[in-house]
C-alpha cells in the first residue's frame, strides 16, 4: 500500500493524481447535490466543411448534457468562415458533441492510467525521464480518448438538458405562469409523465391570454426556444 501511495503522488504523478482526485469528487458532489455542472463557454464555428468522425457543425455553446452539439445543418450549403485551431482540436477529440466535462474527465483518467501504468514499469516515476513519458503520452491519451467516448455520442444525443428523455409537450394543456399577447414572451405550465415543467410560450394567433388560463401547446418554435399556444376551453 506504501508502495502505491509513491507511486501515485511521486514527483511525476502527483498532478495528474490530484487532479482526477478533484474530478472524483466533482462528480461525486454533482451527483449527490444536484448541482448544476453546466459550462458557459459558447465556441462560434462557422465553417464550410464536414467531418468525417460524424460531427455536426454550428453555433456550439456548451451549455448543458444534451446540447453540447454542433449542428450539421448550419454548416452544409452555406458561406462560413473558417473553423478555428482549437475549435477543430475541441470537436475531433469530443469535447464538443459530449458534456465538455464528461471528456475532460475521460482524458484525464486515460492519461493518469497511461502514465502511471509506464512510470511504475519502467521505474521512473520518481525522475525526469518520467515527466518526459508523462508529456509523450498526453497526445496518444487523446487519440484513446477520442475511440473511448465516442460511443457516449448516440447515449447523450437522446437526452435533453437535464439528463432526461426528452419530453414531447406539443398537444399537452397547460397553464399560464403570465400574461402574453401578440408577440410576448411569457411561461406556462405543463404537467407530463409526473412532472411540472415550465416552459417559454407566445400566443399561436398573437391573441392576449392572461394569466391562469388554460392553453393548449399546438407546436414549437422554428429556433426551438418556445412553444406556440392557443386558449383551450375543455
Amino acid at each position: 500500500m506504501n508502495q502505491l501511495t509513491d507511486i501515485l503522488f511521486s514527483e511525476v504523478n502527483i498532478t495528474l493524481t490530484v487532479l482526477l482526485i478533484l474530478l472524483i469528487v466533482y462528480w461525486i458532489i454533482t451527483m449527490i447535490g444536484g448541482l448544476d455542472y453546466d459550462l458557459d463557454v459558447d465556441i462560434e464555428v462557422d465553417a464550410d466543411i464536414d467531418f468525417d468522425a460524424g460531427i455536426e457543425g454550428g453555433n456550439l455553446d456548451f451549455e448543458d448534457i444534451s446540447n453540447a452539439e454542433v449542428n450539421k445543418d448550419d454548416v452544409i450549403g452555406k458561406k462560413r468562415k473558417p473553423l478555428k485551431k482549437w475549435q477543430i482540436f475541441l470537436i475531433y477529440f469530443n469535447f464538443v458533441g459530449l458534456p465538455f466535462m464528461f471528456t475532460f474527465t475521460f482524458w484525464i483518467f486515460v492519461w493518469w492510467f497511461a502514465t502511471t501504468i509506464l512510470t511504475t514499469l519502467t521505474g521512473t516515476y520518481e525522475n525526469y525521464i518520467g515527466f518526459i513519458i508523462m508529456i509523450a503520452v498526453l497526445i496518444p491519451a487523446l487519440f484513446i480518448n477520442k475511440i473511448l467516448t465516442t460511443p457516449f455520442k448516440g447515449f447523450f444525443k437522446q437526452l435533453n438538458k437535464d439528463g432526461d428523455a426528452p419530453v414531447d409537450f406539443l398537444g399537452r394543456q397547460a397553464i399560464m405562469l403570465s400574461s402574453i399577447s401578440e408577440d410576448k414572451l411569457g411561461n406556462a405550465e405543463v404537467k407530463a409523465d409526473g412532472n411540472s415543467h415550465s416552459i417559454y410560450v407566445k400566443s399561436l394567433d398573437r391573441k392576449p391570454l392572461p394569466y391562469g388560463s388554460s392553453v393548449l401547446i399546438i407546436k414549437r418554435s422554428a429556433d426551438h426556444t418556445h412553444f406556440l399556444v392557443q386558449s383551450y376551453n375543455q
